[in-house]
């Protein structure tokens, strides 16, 4: 069973942690969920990790403003923030060998933005990466498979909403609207499919988020840019993911990676969306699993030189 963890950051926020696998891991996988979301959005990918990796050590943490962690003031509703308070909880619950970062939607952008603000650190800590329906250019790409005019309209409307809705503060969004909403949310985020058991718990994480989070993030996401700083971790496995029926991080976003990153494997599903950990685990599981033994088998042979 998981093993939850209460890491309090400097700012007095408290982060919900969950843990598995043993302490003392050679390895460590750390899984970050998307914008909105929270750790059980990789249920499917800890199933597969406790199977085929049982030495290892996995975790997964809710983002600040999000799922059981607590919310935080406006100003720090930013990925410069979310890549500092992922080097804390490193430090806190693994502050010890590789880990290998997973990074989905918003998570992958925290993955980045934590290698553009602590090189030192990331290159000290990071062995492996995999990128899951992101992007390094903000919403240059994301077009929500519409026309580029009638994308342009939605933008400035959702720009517009998530203003108001950051001044919220640590309200909830009501359940009642977004069963009204999931219509909207399933096409969104999902592609030709869509198991009901997974809209369910995506808007079950929604309603978790609190408006602080859902409206205040808004503003990082849309102008980051890290091809640069991507472009300099070519050394590590890596692997980047895509539906091409992504709405919100098209096939462009995960291409520009891996051209960013020239040894990374790129895999385009499909009739898939944004939620390619519910909608396509087994390719997902597949991409991790091969980072994995990469560093795994890495790690084996610098022991082998060592001893």
């Amino acid at each position: 069973m998981p093993e939850p963890i209460r890491v309090r950051l400097g700012d007095d926020v408290h982060l919900h942690v969950e843990t598995t696998g043993p302490a003392d891991a050679e390895v460590t996988a750390v899984l970050l969920h998307g914008w909105t979301l929270d750790g059980r959005s990789w249920h499917r990918q800890l199933t597969a990790l406790r199977e085929a990796f049982g030495s290892i050590r996995v975790v997964t943490y809710d983002a600040r403003g999000h799922g059981r962690s607590s919310c935080m003031a406006l100003p720090t509703a930013t990925l410069a923030q979310l890549g500092d308070d992922l080097a804390a909880v490193l430090d806190e619950v693994a502050p010890a060998g590789p880990v290998v970062l997973v990074g989905h939607s918003l998570g992958g952008m925290t993955i980045m933005e934590y290698a553009h603000r602590h090189p030192e650190h990331f290159s000290r800590r990071t062995a492996g990466l995999v990128f899951v329906s992101t992007t390094a250019e903000g919403h240059t790409h994301t077009v929500y498979g519409l026309s580029p005019r009638i994308a342009r309209i939605i933008r400035l409307a959702e720009t517009t909403g998530a203003g108001l809705l950051a001044r919220c503060g640590a309200w909830r969004p009501p359940r009642a609207l977004l069963r009204a909403l999931r219509p909207s949310i399933r096409w969104m985020l999902f592609g030709d499919r869509c198991d009901p058991t997974d809209i369910r718990l995506v808007t079950s994480a929604v309603a978790r988020a609190s408006l602080r989070s859902i409206g205040g993030f808004r503003a990082s996401i849309g102008t980051q840019h890290r091809l640069a700083t991507l472009a300099a971790l070519a050394h590590l496995p890596a692997a980047a993911l895509v539906g091409d029926r992504d709405r919100l991080t098209p096939t462009p976003c995960a291409e520009s990676i891996a051209a960013a990153l020239p040894d990374t494997e790129l895999t385009v599903c499909p009739g898939a969306g944004h939620m390619l950990m519910m909608e396509r685990p087994d390719e997902v599981n597949a991409a991790l699993h091969g980072v994995l033994r990469r560093v795994l088998d890495a790690v084996a042979a610098r022991s082998r030189i060592d001893g």
